[in-house]
């Protein structure tokens, strides 16, 4: 099972002190808590993706390839892609290449985003937000596994002998999560394709997240790609802790009370008992997420939001440690041992790439020139006349 840190880079004051973290420090705090993950031992670290303040997450990618160039192992992946927003043909081309610059170490979940007014700022309305996600998926899809694309559709222009680049690393896109809290046709969509199904329910009730999940078991089943036992689940996680149970709670108190995100609403300890929100001690932790894979079944990712509220990059590390240290090695020794055999493991590069020589042989990764109409060989300025081509 793959465990794993994830940030939305919100810039919030800290409650105890005042001070509000400039852009550049929130941006180095996160390199600097992904690269404490994987000396902790975690799995995978992910950003997601904002236009709008007070985030700084706008270019994933880009902090991506700063963190790969800076680790060796940990998986790199994104809390949201926005795929209804950005053009798949970006996104194809960006991904291939933090796939190559990171030796493979890439996957990415893919969502509308919950940031209504970005629509428009991309040129987009937000009542297509399904329809748009179903149409740039369908493109990106094929935009990795076929080396020219013939493509019409609805929100975007036709592509004609298209060539996305570079191609994906080893011949293998990507592998992608699909994202959503409350829509089921994005559950169908990632049950439509194999593809693996993220419910980051950090602010919801396990009623509401077992039967999202449950309806993607079912449906990835019903579309032949496994059991319903065999679907990639992951799920988020939240979690403050102390070795002392009282501490965590008296230091993480003032944070939630005065968080954007939590205050005015349900008390922390009411958040705690309906969320998977968990603030003690880290054996109170590993207590607590035991438990999740009883509500939606064996799973395959774990993720947790750790730099959330206004904490202090001090602080966040210290948990990231704890969460490395004492949590993360108990959850996985207990959770591999509970869950049976033909539950696989979240897919990697790797195990993607053996998948696909098992089937088509081993991959020739040598260039092929022209393979689309895009690529002419000419200077942009010699195809201003039509006498020039002749």
């Amino acid at each position: 099972m793959q465990f794993g840190v994830f940030s939305i880079a919100d810039i919030t004051p800290d409650v105890a002190t005042g001070k509000v973290p400039t852009e550049n420090e929130r941006l180095r705090s996160i390199v600097e808590q992904a690269r404490l993950a994987e000396q902790v031992g975690l799995d995978v670290f992910a950003i997601g993706e904002h236009h709008n303040p007070p985030f700084v997450t706008s270019s994933p990618t880009t902090t991506l390839a700063y963190i790969g160039a800076q680790t060796e192992s940990i998986i790199l992946s994104t809390a949201t892609t926005l795929i209804t927003t950005n053009d798949p043909v970006k996104i194809a081309e960006d991904y291939a290449m933090l796939q190559h610059l990171t030796g493979g170490r890439v996957d990415l979940v893919m969502g509308r985003g919950n940031t209504g007014p970005v629509y428009p700022w991309f040129g987009q309305d937000i009542r297509t937000g399904i329809e748009l996600a179903i149409e740039n998926y369908d493109l990106l899809r094929r935009l990795w596994s076929e080396d020219v694309v013939d493509w019409e559709g609805q929100f975007r222009t036709p592509l004609q002998q298209f060539t996305s680049t570079p191609r994906p690393l080893d011949g293998v896109a990507p592998f992608v999560w699909h994202g959503s809290i409350r829509s089921p046709q994005i559950a169908e969509q990632a049950a439509y394709y194999g593809d693996g199904f993220l419910h980051n329910n950090i602010f919801w009730p396990m009623s509401h997240t077992k039967q999202m999940v449950q309806l993607y078991r079912e449906r990835y089943e019903h579309y032949g790609h496994g059991t319903a036992t065999q679907a990639i689940v992951g799920l988020g996680g939240q979690a403050f802790m102390r070795k002392n149970s009282q501490d965590a709670w008296n230091e993480f108190r003032p944070y939630f009370d005065a968080a954007p995100v939590y205050g005015g609403g349900p008390s922390m300890e009411d958040f705690t008992r309906m969320t998977p929100l968990t603030v003690g001690s880290p054996e109170q932790v590993v207590e607590r997420y035991l438990t999740m894979a009883d509500h939606v079944g064996d799973y395959q990712r774990q993720m947790f939001l750790m730099d959330h509220a206004g904490l202090p990059t001090k602080t966040v590390l210290e948990q990231i440690e704890l969460l490395g240290t004492e949590v993360v090695p108990v959850l996985r020794k207990e959770l591999d041992a509970r869950r049976p055999t033909d539950v696989p493991d979240a897919p990697t590069h790797q195990t993607l790439v053996a998948a696909a020589e098992a089937e088509r042989g081993a991959f020739d990764d040598a260039y092929r020139f022209e393979t689309g109409d895009n690529w002419t060989g000419l200077r942009a300025e010699d195809s201003r006349s039509d006498n020039r081509l002749a």
